[in-house]
């Protein structure tokens, strides 16, 4: 047989069938079609094959020698084959998922929340990356990734989950020792702790603060490094609301101003639009929506984007 070959997947089925009931009505009700289309089935087959497969009599049928040596293989080849897609339907329901998404999202407001995941589905594995990096699905084995941004990622689906505010936050100590931040010019009163991904002069400039501000002092590359460093009483550090929610309601740390700033990136789910119709990604997706939607905003002055 050569590979341009194509087996006759329903013509092997229904000789299966036929070899199990050794009847052709039997095989069509066990098939759902017709005995002429099994019988059809049967002669395509045996023609292809060029042997016979049954001797048919006027109330019975029994197999040739050639039908007899042929049964084993089909057998085991449509076990394999049912087994395959089994599984494959499976694994788009149950088992591993992956995702990707930055650490510091999964650390501090991702982590105390999946209990209730995996209390709703058992079924569902989930893997974590923690990486800024972005996913190439088309190499990797992502199912999908949740990013922060505007939302626009080529080539990729992306649903918005979850909106975001910026403000400062310090330990208790040092509020005590420096007091609240009334003013823009209170914010000189502060040591200022910087981060790559929340910049101080952007956010100075959204409340028209003073952006020329000169500051030493090493630039931390994480959001979670910025917070820890805050709580530790360094200084006074720019921090998302989702990040920092449970350290404020702990009393870890504290907010010296009220006035907090709507950011213009948002967290999304992001995935190839095929992933979005895999059945254990609906489930993860469709419950992230749900705690995000339960996540209220921070209290306070929030000033809408520019």
């Amino acid at each position: 047989m050569s590979a341009d070959t194509k087996l006759p997947l329903n013509a092997l089925r229904a000789f299966e069938a036929v070899a199990a009931h050794l009847s052709f009505t039997g095989a069509a009700q066990s098939l759902n079609v017709t005995t002429a289309a099994v019988s059809s089935h049967i002669k395509s087959l045996e023609e292809f094959l060029e042997t016979p497969l049954f001797v048919r009599h006027s109330r019975s049928v029994r197999l040739t020698p050639q039908g007899a040596r042929l049964l084993p293989g089909v057998q085991r080849g449509m076990g394999e084959l049912t087994r395959a897609v089994d599984q494959l339907r499976l694994d788009r329901s149950s088992g591993l998922l992956n995702i990707s998404l930055l650490g510091s999202f999964l650390q501090k407001w991702l982590l105390p929340r999946l209990s209730d995941f995996y209390q709703k589905h058992p079924e569902v594995d989930l893997r974590f990356s923690a990486s800024r990096e972005l996913v190439d699905f088309m190499q990797t084995d992502f199912h999908a990734a949740v990013r922060y941004g505007s939302g626009s990622w080529p080539q990729l689906q992306a649903e918005k989950m979850l909106d975001d505010w910026v403000f400062p936050v310090a330990n208790p100590a040092l509020l005590a020792k420096l007091g609240p931040i009334t003013t823009l010019g209170d914010l000189n009163k502060y040591p200022l702790l910087h981060s790559a991904s929340e910049p101080w002069m952007d956010w100075l400039r959204r409340v028209g603060g003073d952006t020329t501000r000169v500051e030493r002092g090493p630039i931390l590359d994480d959001s979670a490094s910025v917070l820890a460093a805050a709580e530790q009483g360094h200084g006074l550090a720019l921090a998302r609301w989702s990040l920092v929610a449970g350290d404020l309601a702990s009393g870890r740390l504290v907010r010296p101003s009220s006035q907090s700033v709507r950011q213009h990136n948002s967290y999304y789910f992001v995935a190839p639009a095929h992933n979005f119709e895999v059945p254990k990604v609906i489930r993860f997706r469709n419950w992230l929506r749900e705690v995000c939607n339960e996540f209220p905003p921070p209290e306070g002055e929030r000033l809408e984007p520019q």
